[in-house]
This record gives C-alpha cells, structure tokens and sequence, in this order.
C-alpha cells in the first residue's frame, strides 16, 4: 500500500498563487536537533530572521549533517566515480520538446540542434539538455514511452551532436506508463537497453523523487553507466545513488536557506525550477546562494513561458562564475549568511562566502526592488584584491552594484592572479546588465488555411452556411493550456482534479459558406490517389504502413491530408466547420471512429499544434497524463502537439474534406 504523498495533495482548496505548507522552508532548531522524518526530506532550511543568530544556525546546520551522515552511514562512493564527476558542475540544464521548432525543421525534417543553441544563446549556455518525447501526445495509440524514441530516425545521432558540443543528454521515464503496449522487458531492463542505444548520460524521473532499488541497479549497470535525476526533493536516504535533483517548488526565507540536499552532499546537483513563472529572481538568488543550478524550460508541454531580460542576464552572470569557480563552490569552505556590511544588510542585500584556498568568493543577492550600492564586505582578507566577477571590474573600494531582484559576485584573491581570470572579468565586462523585466510574450497564431480549388458541393457534403456563429468548446485542461497563454501563471503546484478539469470556452466564429464531407476519406480513396500521383512523403516512416479495409485513411500526417486534400480539388476542415458540420444528421462517422485532422494549426514560433476532433474507439487507461480518447461530442477539442518524422501519424487519425463554396451555389 502506498503511503500518503503530501506533496501530491489535493490543490483544489488552497490559493495557488502561494506556497503550499510542504512547500515552505523548514526551521532547524539552533541545537541541530530535528526529527529525522522531517530533516530527510526538508525542501530548504530557513534562514532565521535575526542576524543574531546566524552563527548559532550554522553551527546547527553543521551538526544536522554529521548526525544524518552517521545515521545513514553515509558515503557518497557514487560521487566518486570520475565518470560522474561532470555532474557537479551541470549548472544549467534545458528542458526541450524533442520537436521543438528550434530544434526541429518540420519542412525539412530534420533536427537542427546548432538553431536552438544560437536561439538560446543568452540563456548563457547549457550544460546539459533532457528531450522530452511522448507527454503529451502518449495515449493517442498503443505506442509507449519507448516507442516513442526508437521511432525517430536519427535520434543517437543527435544525442551525439549535442555532447560533441559538450552537453550532457538526459532522456526520461515515466513510471506512470502502464497502459500502452507493453515492452519485452519490465521498465528497469527495458530503459537500461534504451539509454545503451541512444548512448546517452542521464534519466530524468518524470514525476518522482527516487527511483526504486532495481530501475537504480539497472541504470548504474547500464552501458554507459547513468546517472539519476528525481523530481522535486530527493530523500537524504537517495542522495547517495541520486546525483541531480529538481529544486522545484522551493519556497526560501527572506534571508537565503541553504538547499538541505546540497548541504547534505555538495556535489549533489540541484536545479531550481518553478515552470510556470513570469519572475524567476527568486529561484535563481536561492541558486546562486547556494552554489547549485537552474533548470530552463522555457516552454512547458506547448507553452510558452520564456524567461524576461534580467533573468536571462542574472543567469549568464551566475553561470560565467559557477563554471569558472565549481572547485570553490563544491570544495571550499561554505559560510552561508556570512560576511555582509552592516549597509547592505539593511538594504535587504544577503551574502553568502565560500574561500578555498588563495581564492574567496562572496555569492550576493538583492531581494529589493531598486538597485544597491554600496559597501558588501565587512572584511575582506588581508592583502587580497576584489573584483566583481559578475560585472568584470576591480573593486579597489569594496564597493559595486546589486541590481534589483539580481545577484552579484565579489571574488577575492590573495597571491597570484588565476590564468582564468582575465577572460572571465572581460567576459563579464563586456555583458551588460538587461533589467527589463517585461514577459517576453508570444502570440500562437491560427495558419489561415488555404482555399479549396472546387468551389461546388459534392453531393451528400453537409453545407454550412454564412453567417456569425457562437461555438462552445469543450476540452481537459492540461499543462497545453488551449489557444494560447500558460494555462497556471505564477502558481505553485498544480495538481488534479484542478490540474485535468473540464473546461468550456464560448468562441465567436464569422464562418464563410463552407462544405464538409459527410464521411472520413477511406483508405482505399487514399490509395487510389498515391497510385495516380505516386505521392511520396517528405519522410516516409510509418506512412500506412497497417490495412483498415475501407475504413478511414489512417497512419498520415497533417502534410499527407492535406496533400490528398489539394489533389480533390479542397482542403481539410477547420476545427469550427468540422464542429457546425457534425451537427447535421448527414454527418457520418466511419465504423472505427477515429480523431480528425482539421485545418486548425497554430505556431507560436516554438511549438505548432493542430486541433482534432470527433474522439476515437481507442483511450489509453491507467494515467491522467495519457492524451484524450474515446469517443468525443462535436464540442471536445484535443490539443495535439505536432511531431515530426512519422511520429504524427497514428492509426487513430483519419480526416474529411472541405469546400469554399461560390456564394449562392447549391
């Protein structure tokens, strides 16, 4: 039986705007005493709002992790492996949709991974990448999580040219696939074959905080050896064979906690994360003050969600510095709230201090609204020259600025100047600080479809005739969204029954006199057409590759439809004429109900999504996250984000023709 999870909690009752109870920093008494089942699995430690006590709570932040080591006969033997020695300084890690269109050519059909670095670029790098691949079109067959990169062609190939350019590739599990076909193997065997074919150099654990003791046996056995990524807290019992953890939902004090995985394991990697935020200042001064990282996802399963200016800059100022300085950060002696001027303080400027040898680096955030400057250090080491690392300039009087909701760094150095130091200080020299913070805001746009060359209706089309129309539409909110916008804009977790509630949208339509085919084109139709043409798709994996009889034409893109479409003289429905037309008792379905393509794409420049109608005969049962089956009113409307090289066509997709019809025409 599996026991309660309070970070999967009902989220219907609460403010999502706010933090949730499990999600708030944890007070560690200053005797370092606390109740193991709470200190394991504590998110952040909060910092106490009296500077006062600061020493006594490091002291006692000292003392929690000897007492947590020992009872869990901690050793850390994972983390001495060099092969996993690079995961201690993967900073920053970007979450992509494998078809994302940076990353993925859909006219060409093929991945262009050099696009999506240059389009990313001030991000300041990455270090790492996971390609998403099957959430959230998984479910609309049989295919599972596996499939859905075995199928696309090139794919070791492309894992390979992102760690050529020195990115490590994380694909990912999703235990919560139980209901699609069913490998050979059980999950842990099957997903060490996977990462062994793609050659990849990490999992990531969609939707878990561990993996369990054989999928974690399978994975380090794995060739080549993986490395382990949860969701959210990782347990200090899983810190030892989990090197990476999501800091996702981690609420801070006012004053900088220290991220309680990190301080257990400083080579433990942790990426902070809140997807769906406008304002990221906060997960990245918890990061920067803790000498860990931060996850990009910048669009969220089809939604946009792009990073602002100044927190793009505020990364590229944490990431120059991280990199250069990982030794001092992992290996140095860590001082948290340590080592402020008495000003700075009340300007509501912390600073953290890590020294390691010659060199002493003062992490610094502003949690105010207006820029400071002023004094930073109380006391800088004696005979040490300071610079701004994050601003690339001398510090002669100790004094630089913090901009606004931003961070800086103030490295000291005694003896010898660095080899490195000279490129960083004119690296970050050469960045200016951007400090808008403005949602860079993109607009998914309908593609007008284009017009049909017959202008009469066939015999036994439904006519839908000119006029304005109101239109409900029904669909499950998802992480999708719908049209456009995030669907959870700057709430903490969202969770079902909320997370995957039905929803209605009353759409006005100003439809054109149209004509929609009474029944789904057939395959023997479509057949008949490739013959005359000798049509051949751009990519031709998985085109009609299974017989459904005369049923509808299945196992053909969005590009195959429309082609067909074009050859008949007329065009593919949109998803508004489709509905109007459904209501006609002329309006037929074939014996397998299959969805529909309709003519309603969208792109946002990122993601293209097409709207299906009509449901089908097959539903994929057993999660939430599946993709919407059975069979479906007129008024349902599915978001199906579009792939690429064959992965769109499915045998539970079919389509019907349209017509623009001459006005007055029968």
């Amino acid at each position: 039986m599996n026991s309660f999870d309070p970070d999967e909690a009902n989220t219907n009752e609460i403010n999502p705007l706010v933090p949730r109870a499990i999600d708030l920093p944890t007070v560690l008494p200053l005797d370092g005493t606390l109740d193991a089942a709470t200190g394991d699995i504590a998110k952040i430690f909060a910092a106490p709002t009296d500077p006062a006590e600061w020493p006594a709570w490091r002291d006692a932040l000292a003392s929690w992790r000897r007492e947590a080591r020992r009872r869990l006969a901690y050793s850390g033997r994972e983390y001495d492996r060099d092969d996993h020695a690079w995961t201690r300084s993967c900073y920053s890690v970007a979450l992509v949709w494998l078809w994302d269109e940076r990353l993925f050519d859909r006219d060409a059909q093929r991945f262009t991974p050099d696009r999506l670095l240059s389009l990313t670029a001030d991000h300041g790098g990455f270090d790492g990448i996971v390609l998403w691949h099957a959430y959230p079109v998984i479910g609309i067959d049989d295919r599972n999580q596996y499939d859905y990169y075995r199928d696309v062609p090139g794919l070791a190939d492309l894992v390979a040219d992102f760690q050529s350019r020195g990115l490590k590739v994380f694909i990912d599990y999703n235990p919560w696939d139980t209901g699609t076909r069913r490998p050979a193997n059980d999950d842990p065997e099957e997903l060490a074959l996977l990462v062994g074919e793609l050659r990849v150099d990490g999992v990531f654990l969609d939707t878990m905080k561990e993996g369990d003791s054989r999928l974690i046996d399978a994975l380090h056995a794995a060739d080549p050896p993986q490395v382990l990524e949860g969701e959210s807290r990782v347990p200090n019992q899983r810190i030892e064979d989990h090197l990476l953890s999501w800091a996702q939902w981690f609420a801070d004090s006012e004053a900088p906690g220290v991220m309680r995985a990190h301080w257990y394991e400083r080579r433990h990697m942790l990426h902070s994360t809140r997807r769906w935020n406008r304002d990221h200042s906060g997960e990245l001064q918890s990061a920067w003050m803790n000498g860990t990282g931060m996850l990009v996802w910048d669009t969220v399963f089809g939604v946009w969600v792009g990073w602002n200016a100044r927190d793009t800059s505020t990364l590229r100022r944490m990431l120059r510095v991280q990199r250069a300085l990982n030794d001092v950060l992992v290996n140095g002696d860590w001082s948290p709230l340590s080592g402020a001027a008495p000003e700075a303080l009340a300007a509501r400027v912390y600073v953290s201090r890590y020294s390691h040898g010659p060199l002493t680096l003062w992490t610094i955030v502003n949690r105010g609204t207006e820029d400071y400057h002023g004094p930073l250090i109380a006391e800088a080491p004696s005979g040490a020259r300071l610079y701004d690392v994050t601003a690339g300039h001398a510090l002669p009087g100790g004094s630089t600025t913090v901009p606004a909701r931003s961070v800086t760094g103030v490295l000291a150095v005694r003896g010898d100047e660095p080899d490195w130091l000279g490129g960083l200080l004119a690296a970050a020299a050469g960045d200016e600080f951007d400090a808008d913070d403005t949602f860079p805001a993109r607009d998914a746009l309908r593609l007008a479809p284009g017009t049909s060359r017959d202008r009469m209706a066939p015999a036994g089309a439904v006519v839908i005739e000119a006029g304005e129309r109101t239109l409900e539409v029904r669909y499950r909110r998802r992480e999708t969204g719908m049209y456009a916008g995030a669907p959870y804009v700057e709430e903490w977790k969202p969770l079902p029954p909320r997370l995957h509630d039905d929803r209605t949208e009353r759409i006005r339509v100003d439809q054109a006199r149209t004509a929609v085919a009474a029944t789904e084109v057939t395959r023997a139709e479509f057949l008949a057409f490739a013959a005359a043409t000798g049509y051949r798709p751009v990519c031709t994996n998985r085109f009609l590759v299974e017989s459904d009889g005369d049923g509808a034409a299945t196992w053909l893109d969005l590009d195959d439809a429309r082609a067909y479409a074009a050859w008949a003289g007329a065009r593919l429905p949109t998803e508004f004429e489709w509905q109007i037309a459904a209501a006609d008792p002329r309006f037929r379905r074939s014996e397998r109900w299959v969805w529909n393509w309709t003519e309603s794409e969208h792109s946002d420049g990122i993601t293209r999504f097409v709207m299906l109608k009509g449901g089908s005969d097959h539903a994929s049962l057993g999660s939430d996250w599946y993709v919407d089956g059975g069979r479906r009113e007129p008024e349902f409307s599915l978001k199906f984000l579009l792939a690429g090289l064959g992965l769109d066509r499915s045998p539970n997709i079919g389509f019907r023709l349209a017509w623009d019809l001459t006005p007055g025409s029968d």
